[in-house]
């Protein structure tokens, strides 16, 4: 049963917002309490929706803060089927997935389902938006684009999956500009959000559980982020990525498209040849040398690129493009360096929660490697990590409720794999292994949420871990 505050005026002095002509006649259903669905209803309750929000579980006290404050209506701990299904519309969480219950009843009776994003693209006026996704990468090169436009004094605000709500933004400090990283779940409820500049990274499987197990459809969900897009937007995008170079063939492209690469020159785009950044695009010749990047991994190189494009197209200039890929720093929870003790080196990569993620870390490091793995499998190939792993783990340790994909994948190629139930357990076990000159790297492939709150908690009580040592 769920407790419904029907009567937000017993909770908080102010009034819902009555029912009347026009939008407020209309009843907006916000389905999940987290960023994104506050940040939903308070944009929708200050348009003029009458807004009514449903969650499951329990909201967190700063949310349900929020919407007291907002006066808006709530329920937590289920939800009120005959309420939500009067909905003239409902904007679903990116966390909820087709299958759940109550959403196959919404679909079932034709209730148009959209997600945070399409509802902030509705009410961001003429405000321009720069959206980068892919499977990999998007944290930071979301906010290394940020800071590009920061560096180049544009007025904008780091929005989206990155942790700050599109449409509280919106709602509550709009900007000219807005650099948004956005996840294929929040593309899957788009109907006319449209980005100025779309960047697509790269595409490798994940997520797959939520979509059927079937590649193509992750496929066709990134893509998504191009399909309203017209012939005065542009398209930035890996040229080396064969997945979206072989979609790119089947598809019509009404915006601009601007590759990158380091397999090739390119006569429009971004590309890396001997040691050496061009970008060719709008008049703009930019030129670096990659040791004068901030961040010198090769993913991140590909990441560099992509914010060097997108910096020249909205606007800032090039010297202040190379004094923003010079100063830029890295993101907690991507490669970041934790401590050095006794010669042995720690790096938090917790936010590394597939696969390839994890293949890119263990790509760019250079000592002998205790690997800590482990978490929810979201239906992970190890194979793919076996070449590196022969070549630069010394021994892994499991940091998960259930190791046994990660012993089958690796028994009898590590010679040595430790299960521990706790990042201050795997942290001790790791240094148990360690000699001076290796590291030790936290890169999961997993997500966190058997141990953890998520991926920050995770990398947060690693670093603890570290420092108690």
């Amino acid at each position: 049963m769920a407790e419904t505050i029907t009567n937000i005026e017993e909770q908080h002095d102010a009034k819902l917002a009555p029912l009347g002509e026009g939008v407020s006649a209309l009843l907006l259903v916000v389905l999940g309490a987290a960023e994104s669905g506050i940040g939903a209803a308070i944009l929708g309750k200050q348009k003029g929706y009458n807004v009514f929000v449903s969650d499951a579980g329990l909201i967190k006290d700063k949310y349900k803060q929020e919407l007291l404050d907002n006066a808006i209506a709530f329920e937590e701990g289920g939800h009120t089927e005959e309420k939500i299904l009067g909905a003239n519309e409902v904007v679903k969480s990116p966390g909820i997935p087709e299958k759940n219950e109550m959403v196959k009843k919404i679909r079932a009776k034709g209730i148009p389902v959209i997600s945070e994003i399409e509802l902030a693209y509705r009410f961001k006026g003429d405000s321009k938006i720069i959206a980068i996704t892919g499977s990999n990468g998007k944290s930071t090169t979301t906010t290394m684009i940020y800071y590009v436009c920061k560096t180049g004094n544009l007025d904008c605000a780091l929005v989206g999956n990155i942790g700050y709500s599109f449409a509280k933004q919106v709602a509550e400090d709009p900007k000219p500009l807005y650099v948004a990283e956005i996840s294929s779940f929040q593309l899957d409820d788009i109907k006319t959000f449209r980005p100025d500049v779309a960047v697509l990274l790269n595409i490798t499987e994940d997520h797959l559980d939520r979509y059927e197990y079937k590649f193509e459809n992750y496929i066709k969900s990134k893509f998504r982020i191009i399909e309203n897009q017209q012939a005065g937007d542009y398209f930035i995008y890996c040229d080396d990525d064969d997945v979206i170079t072989g979609y790119l063939k089947a598809v019509s492209l009404l915006t601009n498209p601007i590759p990158f690469s380091m397999k090739h020159e390119l006569t429009n785009g971004a590309y890396i040849k001997n040691d050496q950044m061009m970008i060719r695009i709008l008049n703009e010749r930019i030129s670096m040398s990659i040791y004068d990047f901030a961040v010198k991994e090769k993913h991140n190189q590909y990441n560099t690129m992509a914010a060097g494009l997108s910096g020249v197209v909205v606007g800032v200039r090039k010297e202040k493009i190379r004094e923003a890929i010079m100063t830029y720093r890295g993101l907690e929870h991507r490669m970041e360096h934790v401590a050095k003790i006794r010669g042995v080196e720690f790096i938090n990569d917790s936010k590394a929660t597939n696969i390839n993620s994890t293949w890119s870390a263990l790509d760019s490091m250079q000592q002998p490697v205790i690997l800590i793995l482990g978490g929810i499998d979201k239906g992970n190939d190890y194979s793919i990590l076996y070449e590196l792993v022969a070549e630069k783990v010394k021994a892994i340790v499991c940091m998960g409720v259930d190791n046994s994909k990660i012993h089958e994948a690796f028994d009898g190629r590590v010679n040595v794999i430790k299960d521990t139930m706790s990042a201050k357990e795997a942290v001790r076990e790791s240094f148990k292994l360690a000699e001076q000159g290796d590291a030790i790297l936290l890169s999961p492939a997993c997500a966190s949420f058997d141990l953890f709150n998520n991926y920050e908690d995770r990398g947060r009580q690693f670093k603890a871990a570290v420092r108690e040592l």
